[in-house]
């Protein structure tokens, strides 16, 4: 209401108002390509790391595994040989060749079973220095990215560091004007900022066409965008239609 007070013409305010919220959002666009692919660098950066440094983990938890495996086998390795030297000790004081038999069977068992434990410490052992040089290789290549990571981060944090008080300026402008808008009218600027590769949701008549696809513009729909009887929208792009001589003030 205080804004038809000052024109007496409400589609015109309408109008201003959505191309001053234009020309400030683009001014943001123009300090965020500064930046270019690099917080999507820096984002891509991140999960690389975050999948290395989990893949570390479960190949130390695997080699923690087969350590815990070889010294099982060690240990197993260690009661047979008790065994052998006890059940040898025994058959010492055996009174019949029935026991020396059975205790030389289990003697027997004992040192199959060394052989066994000994055959899979050799498995156990190979497996582990294989997880130990994917090991070596995976941590190399997390030391990289992590240093690359580290890199690209104070590189975009240099450059937000020399546009942030500015943006931030820029950004308050921004809600300010949308404040003057009604919702009906600023959700279509933000649906057609959304779509629009270059931002421009709003855009003037420059030499008779669309400031935004550079379709032309009828004679009559020129007439009709001056006037600031109704908001016309770019029949080709949809993009709102504005008559400015001069860029607006931001």
């Amino acid at each position: 209401m205080a804004t038809k007070a000052k024109t007496g013409n409400i589609v015109e305010d309408k109008l201003n108002a959505l191309w001053n919220l234009q020309v400030v959002d683009s001014q943001i666009d123009k300090l965020r390509q500064v930046r270019g692919e690099l917080p999507l660098e820096v984002e891509d950066l991140e999960d690389e790391v975050l999948g290395l440094q989990t893949r570390v983990t479960k190949i130390e938890d695997e080699m923690a595994q087969f350590d815990e495996l070889i010294t099982g086998r060690k240990n197993a390795i260690k009661e047979s040989k008790a065994s052998i030297k006890k059940y040898t000790e025994q058959q010492n004081g055996v009174r019949n060749n029935r026991e020396f038999e059975s205790l030389n069977k289990e003697i027997e068992y004992q040192n199959l079973e060394i052989q066994l434990s000994e055959k899979k410490m050799k498995e156990f052992a190979a497996q582990l220095d294989g997880k130990k040089e994917i090991h070596t290789e995976v941590k190399e290549r997390l030391n990289e990215r992590s240093k690359h990571l580290k890199a690209k981060k104070k590189e975009l944090d240099d450059i937000v560091k020399e546009t942030e008080k500015e943006e931030a300026s820029l950004i308050k402008k921004s809600k300010i004007s949308e404040e003057l808008i009604e919702a009906r009218l600023l959700n279509a600027y933000t649906r057609l900022r959304g779509s629009a590769r270059n931002g421009l949701a709003v855009v003037k008549v420059e030499r008779d066409s669309c400031g935004g696809c550079f379709n032309k513009i009828p004679p009559q729909r020129q007439l009709d965008i001056k006037t600031y009887k109704k908001i016309i929208v770019c029949e080709h792009c949809g993009r709102i239609l504005v008559d400015k001589e001069e860029e607006a003030e931001a």
